[in-house]
């Protein structure tokens, strides 16, 4: 989309939309679809009133947000939004060990079956993914005559196969679910698909985080969702409503490159709040905060940092036999 055609219908759209692609680097075409380009003259994106958590100064805070750093017994400044109650920013919280520990699994074992991928409906499990990707030798993945497919090195793939590149499922790939699965299509937890329970470490590491935003007792977490970012991906505005107690929080960790988050209120009508995540953050929504809208948008100004994607991993806590609660 022109960054002309993108600012058109501006009056139409809801205030969380307007912040949406208010932070979305507009690509303006020139000549063929395929060749798109940046033109010079494209305006750079305004980052005037987004929150850094990291250089928090009350004079540089924009007018209608009001920021309040918990007095809390843990290693990492907690900040909460006095405007979101139950919204907890969690600066830092993952050490530089931690985060790379976490991207490797969330490419290596967090999508291995029977965790499902968005690559699982078409393909069925896929075994592997990361291997036959990163391997010495270029593997495709290949449909045998029985409908199933495997993976096989590209010099030994059979003429007229219908295959895929590992590569290309790797750059395709955009979630996994750990723990109890969950059912997209009808937007709940389904107990009768095979699952494994989360790693303890990934478990532990959740009760840890979740403590500030946990009014009494612990968190104990059950399920997960791991979101993949590319440049220029978004994970638009919505809200994780699907679990019976909203009283437990999602937990957010952030890993890889830097991104924007958008923080609404219960109405897409309410201008939401900008703020930076960067990799080891994390972010807690629990009470009023899980009716908020949300969103996350990786943009190409990040090209170049020290990661080349980014990951949310999103943990949940099975509140009754058919609902579960996030943390993220």
């Amino acid at each position: 989309m022109g960054y002309e055609e993108a600012i058109k219908g501006e009056a139409q759209r809801t205030e969380f939309r307007k912040a949406e692609k208010r932070y979305k680097l507009y690509k303006a075409l020139r000549g063929s679809v395929h060749k798109a380009k940046l033109t010079d003259d494209l305006p750079p994106t305004d980052l005037t009133n987004v929150i850094d958590f990291s250089n928090i100064k009350h004079d540089n805070l924009p007018l209608n947000v009001s920021i309040a750093k918990l007095d809390y017994p843990c290693p990492w400044p907690v900040f909460t939004i006095t405007q979101r109650p139950g919204f907890y920013f969690l600066l830092g919280a993952l050490d530089i060990d931690e985060q790379f520990g976490l991207i490797k699994e969330s490419l290596g074992s967090f999508p291995q079956p029977p965790s499902r991928t968005n690559h699982t409906e078409f393909y069925g499990p896929i075994h592997n993914l990361w291997s036959a990707h990163a391997g010495p030798n270029r593997q495709h993945l290949v449909q045998l005559s029985n409908g199933t497919w495997e993976f096989m090195e590209e010099a030994a793939l059979p003429s007229k196969s219908k295959s895929i590149a590992a590569s290309t499922l790797v750059k395709k790939l955009r979630w996994a679910t750990l723990g109890l699965q969950f059912d997209w299509s009808k937007r709940n937890y389904d107990v009768s698909l095979p699952h494994v329970k989360i790693p303890h470490k990934l478990s532990q590491l959740a009760k840890e985080l979740a403590r500030p935003a946990m009014q009494k007792g612990e968190f104990h977490a059950e399920a997960a969702i791991v979101n993949y970012f590319g440049s220029d991906d978004m994970l638009g505005g919505h809200l994780d409503d699907m679990e019976a107690d909203w009283s437990k929080p999602i937990v957010s960790i952030s890993l890889g490159c830097k991104a924007i988050f958008l923080l609404g209120g219960e109405s897409r009508e309410d201008t939401p709040f900008a703020m930076f995540l960067r990799s080891g953050d994390v972010v807690l929504m629990a009470g009023p905060a899980r009716q908020c809208f949300h969103a996350t948008h990786i943009s190409s100004m990040w090209k170049g940092l020290e990661y080349k994607q980014f990951f949310g991993v999103w943990i949940g806590k099975k509140m009754s036999s058919t609902a579960s609660a996030f943390i993220c």
